[in-house]
C-alpha cells in the first residue's frame, strides 16, 4: 500500500503516493509527469536517469524515494527553463552535442555539477565526470567541447 510522502523536486515541495522503496525515476516520471530523466537500463548503468540530489548527481533509476527525504532533487527541467535557459543546455545546443538525445539529460545535470564543483575542468576531467552516462550515437567529442563551451558561460576564459 503506498505512502503519502513529501519530496522537494525543482525548489517545490510534492506530495506523492508511493512506498518508500519506489525508485526516485517512477515517481519524477508517473506522479510528478517529468519527462527529462529517462528510463536507460534500470540498473544505475547508462546515466539517462541522472538527477541532482543537492548538486551531487544520482541515478534515480534504483533510488529509492524514501531515501530522498530533506533533499534537493533537481531534473534536467529544473535547470532552466526556455525564456531562461541554463548555460549547460545552452552549450548542448550551440555545440550540437546530440545526435538522438536519449543521453542528454543525464549528460547535462551531470556537466552542472561537475561545473559548480569544479570551474574549467581539464579534458581529462571531464571525462572522467561523465564516464558513467553513456551515449550510443557517439557524440562524445561535441560532448566534451559541450562542456568546454558550458564552462565558459558559467565562469568566462576558457580556463585551459
Amino acid at each position: 500500500m503506498p505512502d503519502q510522502l513529501t519530496i522537494t523536486v525543482n525548489g517545490a515541495p510534492h506530495v506523492v503516493q508511493a512506498t518508500a522503496d519506489t525508485p526516485l525515476l517512477y515517481v519524477l516520471r508517473n506522479e510528478l509527469e517529468l519527462n527529462g530523466p529517462l528510463f536507460g537500463c534500470g540498473q544505475e548503468q547508462c546515466g539517462a536517469c541522472t538527477v541532482l540530489r543537492g548538486q551531487e548527481p544520482v541515478r534515480s533509476c534504483m533510488l529509492p524515494v524514501g531515501e530522498i527525504a530533506g533533499a534537493q532533487i533537481t531534473t534536467l527541467e529544473g535547470l532552466g527553463t526556455a525564456e531562461d535557459i541554463h548555460p549547460v543546455q545552452q552549450a548542448f545546443i550551440e555545440e550540437q552535442a546530440a545526435q538522438c538525445g536519449y543521453c542528454s539529460p543525464g549528460l547535462i545535470v551531470t556537466t552542472a555539477a561537475l561545473l559548480w564543483r569544479r570551474p574549467h575542468p581539464t579534458d581529462e576531467q571531464i571525462r572522467a565526470a561523465l564516464d558513467g552516462n553513456l551515449c550510443r550515437c557517439g557524440s562524445h567529442a561535441r560532448i566534451v567541447r559541450a562542456v568546454r563551451r558550458a564552462d565558459e558561460l558559467m565562469w568566462g576564459g576558457d580556463g585551459q
